[in-house]
């Protein structure tokens, strides 16, 4: 019959197993008492927590949380690091703690459902952290209603304009031939020429001055006289 205490150690790993977003298994031979006080900081930083386990009751734990594949790779001097919110956070720590101590071992994971070998893990450290994720998911979303705000400004800015200018030839009278009036109809595109103007007056002045009946012969013009003495001159 199995000790009370394997029991709550058996339980207390399942439901870490349960309840991490992620969790990584590590081989820490040769590590001393400061360099995992060092190592359970970050991770820590990280929103992970580090934690000793004996191989056999953590595979125990795992058959109990319904893992499987797990097992091959819980060996040797046994820690897992039980990711809570951040997966890509605590494989960074790892990563970035066994670049400088060789004597860490990152063997395998576990994420959504999934065994992660060595390779994953590194792939995994690599992607950019949550804030700044975010952060450029707002930008994305926030660049198309910028560049229409822009697009709907100035075109209403260039309307108006427009409008103005059209409103400011109107009043000057330099409205181009050929433009729409308010009515509908075209607006003359040329006044009358001047010669012909000239013309029009001219006649209208003759009408005025021309007398009702025919010219008498005491009424003729000096012109004509000399003319008729011209020619009794010749007979």
């Amino acid at each position: 019959m199995p000790r009370p205490e394997k029991v709550r150690a058996v339980e207390d790993i399942r439901e870490r197993l349960e309840q991490a977003e992620a969790v990584f298994l590590t081989e820490y031979r040769g590590l001393d008492v400061g360099e995992m006080q060092q190592l359970r900081r970050s991770l820590r930083e990280a929103g992970a927590e580090y934690k000793v386990v004996k191989v056999t009751l953590a595979r125990l734990a795992a058959d109990a949380a319904g893992i499987e594949g797990i097992g091959e790779y819980l060996s040797g001097p046994m820690a897992l690091a039980f990711a809570q919110e951040d997966p890509v956070g605590a494989a960074k720590a790892l990563r970035d703690f066994a670049k400088e101590h060789d004597q860490l071992v990152v063997k395998a994971g576990y994420f959504s459902g999934n065994i992660l070998k060595p390779e994953d893990i590194a792939r995994l450290a690599e992607i950019e952290p949550r804030e700044v994720l975010l952060a450029k998911i707002a930008g994305a979303a926030k660049a198309p209603l910028a560049n229409f705000a822009g697009l709907l400004s100035s075109f209403t800015r260039d309307a108006a304009s427009m409008f103005s200018q059209l409103l400011e030839k109107k009043e000057s009278g330099e409205v181009p031939a050929g433009s729409p009036s308010d009515d509908g109809d075209s607006v003359p595109s040329e006044e009358p020429a001047p010669q012909e103007a000239s013309a029009d007056a001219e006649a209208a002045a003759d009408a005025e001055t021309a007398p009702d009946d025919e010219p008498t012969g005491s009424d003729e013009t000096p012109d004509e006289t000399p003319a008729a003495e011209a020619d009794g001159e010749e007979d």
